[in-house]
């Protein structure tokens, strides 16, 4: 069984109280961190490899490394706004244990002498805003929020905004932008958000699962965390499983473990009993994996290599009764519809592919049509602002690389469908051709 660190006792009933967490050793991290300095606690994000836990897979230690140093305003902001597709980790963490994350803010935002801190989370996330807020409350009574926290000379402040459910929103300068009451768009970079960010001032943006890490990281020491998982994906990572699996939900495992371990063993494989056909191991942005591709090791690097990424762990599985046009159709849509339309590639990139994937359900493809499709995914790549784009883009084009083959008996199927409907209705449409003509006459 794999290691539990986050997920330990997760389920301990009243653990979002302040009395629950507290008993269970909650802020006694935060106590360990303020006895030292900032510079101790920063190498020990730094020495613990941890790697951010919401898609991009970046270096936390570095990314507070990058903060300038000096007394301007700094800010902290939660990424909470969790809307990948298949990912759902993040709102058991701020549901179950909001203390957690609560108090592995406090420690980063002293890491990166950081006074001011946001947890913007996603609309549709009512319950755990709640949650979240009594939480807040919580704390700022009992000293954890506020001034002089502990007695130390560090105080820091702590608000929870909630978004409006738009997807773009989880791309960190489109969270800062509607952070501060403004439409959500990806800005231009550079500057990146450390140098400007939030208000113009040099910002630390983080996912829930990576801030909730840091006090464990505090607790266990450096070393000792990163003697977990691999050498280049250290720790644990909480993935989301759902799809064709007998036991969907949400799993605690340690990097480096095989993927099939997970899909089969943890989840139970597909209830059909029928074989993985494909499978996003990193929510539906990442270029998707066969069922060839189960031995490999889940970890940032490994899934790189094969060719897809790790992601925000979340894991959408497909046996062998699924069409991979039905999932493309339901992809493409999705992004289509989530584009804040300010890039040109990216706005009329996800639109065409729609218009596409349903020229090909319509019977008005040809097999030429994936070739333009696959053209226009490579028109988008690497050519906007932020990555929604992409995220369309990359499980596309794997789709028609690995899939091709059944795409185009798709396509066939779909022209014979087609021109048998145009046959029936002519058929009908005949017997009262002719009755007109003999009325005529």
């Amino acid at each position: 069984m794999s290691r539990k660190i986050l997920f330990e006792d997760i389920d301990e009933p009243g653990l979002n109280t302040l009395s629950v967490y507290e008993r269970r050793g909650g802020y006694q991290s935060l106590r360990k961190a303020l006895g030292m300095s900032r510079a101790e606690v920063l190498d020990q994000i730094k020495q613990s490899g941890i790697r951010g836990r919401g898609g991009a897979g970046f270096r936390m230690g570095l990314k507070v490394s990058f903060l300038p140093e000096g007394t301007m305003a700094k800010y902290l902001v939660c990424n909470a706004d969790e809307s990948e597709p298949g990912t759902f980790k993040d709102r058991e963490l701020m549901q179950k244990s909001p203390h957690m994350l609560i108090e592995g803010i406090a420690i980063s935002a002293y890491a990166g002498g950081i006074d001011r801190a946001f947890i913007f989370i996603r609309g549709e996330y009512q319950h755990q805003a709640e949650i979240l807020d009594a939480a807040i409350a919580e704390a700022r009574a009992a000293g954890y929020i506020g001034e002089r926290i502990l007695g130390s000379d560090f105080s820091f402040s702590l608000v929870l905004h909630r978004g409006a459910g738009a997807y773009i929103c989880g791309e960190e300068t489109g969270l800062l932008d509607a952070l501060e009451g403004k439409r959500g768009n990806p800005r231009l970079k550079p500057p990146f958000p450390a140098i400007e960010g939030l208000y113009a001032g040099p910002t630390l943006i983080n996912n829930v699962e990576t801030l909730s890490t840091v006090p464990h990281i505090i607790r266990m020491g450096a070393a000792e965390y990163a003697s977990i998982g691999t050498e280049t994906s250290t720790g644990t990572k909480l993935i989301s499983i759902s799809g064709d699996v007998k036991r969907p939900g949400n799993y605690e495992i340690e990097l480096g473990i095989p993927s099939r371990e997970i899909i089969y063993g943890l989840a139970g494989g597909p209830p059909s009993g029928l074989p993985v056909k494909f499978w996003f191991p990193g929510g539906s942005s990442s270029p998707v994996l066969t069922g060839e591709d189960l031995d490999l090791a889940y970890d940032f690097d490994t899934l790189a290599k094969a060719g897809s990424m790790l992601g925000s762990g979340a894991i959408i599985v497909a046996d062998e009764s699924r069409r991979v046009l039905d999932t493309m159709l339901k992809l493409v849509k999705f992004y289509a519809h989530e584009s804040c339309g300010k890039c040109v590639p990216c706005r009329e990139g996800t639109n065409w592919t729609h218009k596409m994937v349903q020229r090909i359900f319509a019977g008005e493809a040809t097999p030429m049509d994936l070739d333009i499709m696959g053209s226009v995914q490579e028109q988008i790549m690497g050519n906007c602002l932020c990555v929604l784009g992409d995220a369309m883009a990359m499980p596309v084009s794997s789709m028609i690389r690995k899939f091709r083959p059944e795409l185009e008996a798709d396509i066939e199927a779909a022209r014979e469908r087609a021109a048998a409907r145009d046959l029936a209705a002519a058929a009908e449409l005949r017997p009262l051709a002719e009755t007109e003509s003999l009325a005529v006459h």
